[in-house]
């Protein structure tokens, strides 16, 4: 059992050891491994070409990634956290989602943008603006992982392929205990492939990366009112569940409620659309399918803030009763 960051230094260690045109540079990654320490000794073991500095110009790193990748190297390109990834946004969405598209295939830029988001308690750095991404990005993959091991398994994946990807780590996962896989050298995670985190036969709560973790503490005090949830990680929202399997858990429990930390209208209400509308889980139904997002602001400061300004356990747990309480009253007597 290792902490998070140390998952993932291992994972890069691997990386770096079997792909020789893999460069990896950003705000603190050389010297000092990254904010997070992931990149830890990477500078000192593979030297200052491969792993480096860079100044504090988000526009920036992303150009010189986009040059390298069309050149033939595989670029690890970190925005230091998710907020100011909005400063690289116009290239993204301009030159390197749509490259391939516009060349007919002609030219590749397989970079891998790689931040960090989610919840902390600081201004600048706990926003999520995930729905504004997701819909500017389109062209590239864009990744959710709940924890560090399937954010190395993804890394592995994306060296397989020659797209371009972001990579959201858990900003509030780095210091978290993980096993270490024997094979994180090798192992990949399926993109477009959510994974099932509980059983459940009376309601289906969907939700990504750090309320995944939230979402399971509800799971567990709403067992103790009775209700089974099933709790689903769609892992990849760019792409998004390519076999239905959430659909295939709506059938089984005919609620749903989607999560996340974006504002109301956000990504919560892709995830509904893609659900219901492109899955057709519409007529499954049994109640009205819910969205459960953060507030419509930038989060408050401290801990405090962060509490009510995203989802936690406790409003989950209200969500998700209220849905049972609707369908069945005497079963699930209002608790207010």
């Amino acid at each position: 059992m290792l902490s998070g960051f140390e998952v993932l230094n291992a994972g890069f260690d691997s990386l770096l050891q079997r792909e020789p045109r893999l460069i990896a540079f950003g705000q603190d990654v050389g010297r000092l491994g990254d904010v997070n320490q992931g990149m830890r000794g990477m500078q000192d073991k593979f030297g200052l070409l491969r792993v480096s500095d860079t100044g504090i110009r988000e526009v920036t790193i992303l150009g010189q990634a986009i040059g390298m990748a069309v050149r033939g190297l595989r670029p690890i390109a970190e925005i230091q956290y998710l907020d100011y990834l909005l400063y690289a946004l116009q290239l993204m969405s301009d030159d390197l989602a749509t490259l391939s598209w516009r060349t007919r295939g002609g030219q590749k830029a397989p970079v891998i943008v790689r931040t960090r988001g989610h919840r902390l308690e600081g201004v600048w750095h706990s926003g999520s603006p995930m729905a504004g991404i997701i819909h500017l990005v389109r062209g590239m993959h864009v990744l959710v992982p709940r924890d560090m091991t399937r954010a190395v398994g993804f890394y592995n994946t994306l060296l397989q392929a020659e797209e371009p990807a972001l990579v959201v780590e858990v900003l509030n996962g780095y210091r978290l205990r993980e096993r270490l896989p024997q094979n994180i050298a090798g192992f990949t995670v399926p993109l477009g492939v959510p994974e099932v985190l509980r059983q459940g036969t009376d309601l289906t709560l969907v939700t990504y990366g750090a309320c995944c973790r939230i979402a399971l503490q509800a799971a567990e005090q709403l067992s103790l009112a009775g209700v089974q949830a099933e709790v689903i990680d769609v892992q990849t929202l760019l792409p998004f569940d390519v076999h239905g399997s959430i659909l295939e858990s709506l059938k089984k429990t005919s609620r749903i409620l989607f999560i996340d930390e974006d504002v109301p209208g956000g990504t919560t209400a892709y995830m509904l659309r893609e659900v219901l509308e492109v899955q057709c889980g519409y007529s499954w139904l049994d109640a009205a399918p819910r969205t459960l997002p953060g507030k419509p602001h930038r989060p408050a400061y401290g801990s405090d803030g962060d509490y009510w300004s995203k989802p936690n356990a406790e409003a989950i747990f209200d969500s998700a009763y209220e849905m049972m309480n609707e369908a069945e009253p005497a079963k699930y007597p209002a608790l207010y």
